[in-house]
């Protein structure tokens, strides 16, 4: 099976008042194309800054990060936006959109950024939310819909460019529970159309619907467990 993650001896360390923090403290592991991928640990065990290199939001102190067989670390900051652009479909706990624009436009915005045409930018914004049940929607505003119809807003945005990768950043944490299994049933689907998927996560109930979780602690992988 072809990886589309290799992370080899990742570092990173930051200073927070004066004081070092060991973030990662050299963490390696691979992920294949088409998995489900949960990350859990505790608080300060490393698996946001983690997320965040993944993510191409941040950069290792050392260590090399592969993705799609492109070392990241030798991207500028502009070649990695593009990049992050174009593999990377982000879902977060807090939801991330534009108050004051329509559910179409938000759902258009990583299609801005890579210059898509406008009538093509329209027919796929229009596909993603009806991939996600929102057809009807199009020109409602975030505060017009339901927590649950806007982490469906954000799948939609995050499956707009067609992504290899889906990473998807505590995505129930804002949501009761009966809406948080029906977003869970969602990216579940979506893993099994052929996404990657890469969950961060606190919670064990939720990381039960990935097919692998990595454990982190203090800066290092703890475990790796297939879940059978």
């Amino acid at each position: 099976m072809k990886k589309v993650i290799q992370i080899n001896q990742l570092e990173k360390t930051y200073f927070l008042e004066k004081v070092k923090v060991e973030a990662l403290r050299g963490v390696s592991l691979e992920i294949n194309t088409g998995e489900f991928v949960s990350i859990m640990g505790p608080s300060g065990s490393g698996k946001s800054t983690l997320m965040h290199i993944i993510g191409c939001l941040d950069y290792p102190t050392s260590g090399q990060y592969f993705l799609s067989d492109q070392d990241v670390s030798k991207l500028n900051d502009n070649q990695l936006a593009l990049f992050r652009n174009q593999k990377i479909g982000f879902v977060f706990q807090q939801f991330n959109l534009l108050p004051k624009a329509t559910i179409l436009r938000n759902v258009e915005l990583p299609l801005i950024y890579n210059n898509t045409d406008s009538k093509n930018k329209k027919r796929l914004a229009m596909q993603a939310l009806k991939k996600v049940g929102l057809g009807n929607r199009l020109k409602h505003k975030p505060n017009e819909i339901s927590g649950g119809q806007k982490q469906r807003v954000a799948i939609a945005r995050a499956l707009v460019n067609r992504p290899s990768i889906i990473l998807a950043d505590e995505p129930t944490g804002n949501l009761d529970s009966k809406t948080g299994k029906d977003i869970m049933k969602m990216i579940r689907e979506l893993h099994n159309q052929g996404n990657t998927v890469i969950l961060v996560t606190h919670e064990p109930e939720i990381a039960q619907y990935s097919q692998r979780v990595i454990y982190l602690k203090d800066g290092l992988i703890d475990k790796d467990e297939v879940i059978t």
